[in-house]
């Protein structure tokens, strides 16, 4: 005669047919070391479903579940945001093909517009466009009141001083090519100024690689282009201060918030400004309307003004502004193609050499970790 518990096994084991109940604690007892051989995560549904299948669940007959555990063999599924300072580098550099048309469009808009109207008029429309995508998108149409600072300092930067600055200097004989010195001191300027307002402290590598770069890019320039310190170099100056404060502000605002919106509310903020200036200028001022003029002047509005920004303020955001700023090194080499494609400026092997130069110090700052 079988014991109690081999009959209580032989009873689990029959089929059901309605008459016989199974032995509920003889299965547990059969399948608790299925149970204890593995971890158990109350977050990982896998786990759950692997539990079932192994009870003789629902899923069972019909073979593995569809959420079941992956095999060991499989390769993770890797995060997209897995290297942010890759990312932080590649949205820069979209930003810095934006900007690197901005002298040579300037140079258009003013054919047929004030060079003051072009400074102005391009934020007081690039603000427009702001107002369109806050309300397009249901966003305040105005900061919170404790930000108003940081993108005041934004709009004294890039709204203002750098359009007014650069545009003036263009406007008493500075070369599209001369001008691209500001670019090529801009990165050391704005790395000097995250270290001094976001706290960001480069490892001595990469100040080295800044500065080769900036000296090889100022060299080139100066060597291709003879000029004498004026007041065209000096408003250049002003105007690379501006923009490597506005840039600042922008890369430290971008870490909570998204890029396009910083650049947004910077331009809404000032549009009681540059809103009535703009009207009073293009009632004042003589206008004339041609091809160049237009396009030079929409491409300063709503690229190097404001569609620009969405991925340079990302991309600061993402891979520190110091490191991911380092691209604009790359700006005065664009801007000389821009300037060959568009203006007919012709450049031989020394500038090729400059671009490789530039180049190696990029990826040098690139891979000098902040």
């Amino acid at each position: 005669m079988a014991s109690a518990p081999t009959a209580a096994l032989v009873q689990a084991a029959s089929p059901r047919d309605g008459r016989q109940r199974p032995d509920v604690h003889a299965r547990h007892r059969t399948t608790r070391p299925l149970l204890d051989a593995q971890p158990r995560n109350p977050h990982d549904d896998t786990q759950r479903h692997d539990i079932v299948h192994q009870r003789g669940g629902p899923h069972s007959a019909s073979g593995p579940h569809k959420h079941s555990r992956p095999h060991q063999h499989e390769r993770p599924h890797r995060h997209p945001h897995r290297h942010p300072r890759r990312q932080g580098t590649a949205l820069a550099f979209l930003g810095v093909l934006a900007f690197s048309g901005s002298f040579p469009a300037t140079v258009y808009a003013m054919e047929g517009f004030d060079p003051w109207l072009v400074a102005i008029g391009r934020a007081a429309v690039a603000g427009v466009l702001a107002l369109v995508c806050l309300k397009a998108t249901g966003n305040p149409l105005l900061p919170p009141r404790p930000l108003w600072r940081p993108y005041g300092l934004i709009s004294v930067g890039v709204v203002f001083g750098f359009p007014v600055f650069s545009g003036m200097a263009l406007a008493l004989g500075a070369s599209t090519s001369h001008a691209a010195v500001v670019i090529a001191l801009l990165p050391a300027a704005t790395a000097v100024c995250a270290v001094v307002r976001a706290g960001e402290r480069p490892r001595p590598l990469f100040w080295a690689a800044c500065g080769a770069g900036a000296i090889a890019i100022s060299t080139f320039t100066f060597t291709q282009h003879q000029g004498s310190a004026s007041w065209p170099d000096l408003l250049l100056l002003a105007a690379l201060i501006s923009a490597a404060i506005g840039y600042t502000e922008g890369g430290r605002l971008s870490r909570d918030h998204a890029g396009w919106q910083v650049i947004s509310y910077a331009l809404v903020l000032s549009l009681p400004l540059t809103a009535p200036i703009t009207a009073l200028l293009a009632l004042t001022t003589p206008i004339t309307f041609t091809p160049h003029a237009i396009a030079g002047f929409v491409y300063v509005s709503a690229i190097s003004m404001f569609l620009g920004f969405f991925p340079w303020y990302a991309g600061l955001a993402k891979g520190g502004i110091a490191r991911a700023g380092q691209t604009q090194l790359t700006q005065p080499l664009l801007t000389l193609l821009w300037a060959w494609f568009l203006m007919g400026e012709r450049f031989g092997l020394v500038t090729v050499a400059a671009a490789l130069a530039v180049l190696v110090c990029v990826a040098i700052t690139q891979r000098a970790r902040t």
